[in-house]
């Protein structure tokens, strides 16, 4: 698997995917969805489809594939190796989310939990494969959140084709056990070839599952937490094991213009707040006789308006 286009930088999410077999283009096709890395603190999120036509699905049986989970590291490599020979009516895409994208956008002003985006991302993987002519008859998917509802959401975004939503899907459906495997194994590759961006020497490796409650990874965490800058980006710093950690161990920054508290704490220090630029009584008649507007803003003749 070329994980190169990611590897590029590792702090943005990137599309891989399969060349699409002429059979998926002209006969019905069925589409299994699932991830893998959602708890880890470290590393990024990888969502895989894998499609074949409905025709072939006993074809599909054969390989033996099965729940990622459930298989060692070397057995997923090979069932990799066979899907991936089986080009000729196999085809598969993966959405490597980097540790960035989640947490900057499960922090962002407006709220993006990990199951929103699940959801989008898995949308945005079928929406592929039909744009690149795959015929869609069925889809199967692991659920993320109330099965009921999320096939709700996905029949109504997918008009005309069959979708099947369960718990476990990847040990009840073939198609999705190899989407699982595709995206387990892309996962497993980018987390043991990481490349760290930031200047940390030589880098333990040694971090364990990844997952939270692992001491090993825990102690990963403290050894690689910089009091001032936090964590390098193979951390999903928005885990509140991370923020925890951070809470404790890190210095304490006092921003003046958090919404909270911005007005009275630049008050106490004499200063005015950021946040008073973009309020009605900021306008030309000045509530403050006192204050002395910047010259940046003299000499370019700009002043603030409460009318427009």
């Amino acid at each position: 698997m070329d994980l190169s286009p990611f590897e590029t930088d590792n702090s943005v999410s990137c599309r891989l995917a399969s060349q699409i077999p002429d059979v998926c283009r002209t006969d019905d096709c069925c589409l299994g969805i699932d991830e893998a890395g959602r708890g880890p603190v470290l590393g990024p999120m990888v969502y895989g489809i894998c499609f074949c036509p409905v025709s072939k699905k006993e074809q599909l049986k054969d390989l033996k594939v099965a729940d990622s989970k459930t298989l060692t590291e070397a057995e997923r490599e090979n069932l990799f190796q066979k899907l991936d020979e089986a080009k000729s009516y196999v085809g598969w895409a993966l959405q490597i989310l980097s540790p960035n994208t989640i947490s900057t956008s499960m922090l962002q002003r407006t709220k993006y939990n990990l199951n929103a985006l699940s959801h989008d991302t898995a949308i945005g993987l079928v929406q592929f494969a039909l744009d690149s002519g795959v015929q869609l008859k069925e889809i199967y998917v692991d659920t993320v959140g109330p099965a009921e509802k999320y096939e709700d959401k996905l029949s109504q975004r997918f008009p005309g084709i069959t979708v099947t939503v369960r718990p476990k899907a990847d040990s009840l459906f073939p198609i999705v056990s190899a989407a699982s495997i595709c995206a387990k194994v892309a996962r497993d590759c980018v987390v043991k070839g990481w490349k760290f961006a930031e200047d940390l020497g030589q880098v333990d490796t040694d971090y364990g599952s990844g997952y939270p409650n692992d001491p090993k990874t825990k102690s990963w965490l403290l050894k690689y937490l910089d009091p001032v800058f936090g964590y390098p980006q193979f951390v999903r710093f928005s885990w509140s094991t991370a923020q925890t950690l951070m809470d404790s161990k890190a210095v304490t920054v006092h921003w003046d213009d958090e919404e909270q508290d911005g007005e009275k704490a630049a008050q106490r220090q004499n200063n005015r707040s950021m946040l008073s630029y973009f309020s009605a009584s900021a306008g030309g008649n000045d509530q403050n006789p006192t204050h002395q507007t910047h010259r940046f803003f003299t000499e370019r003749r700009l002043r603030s308006l409460d009318t427009l």
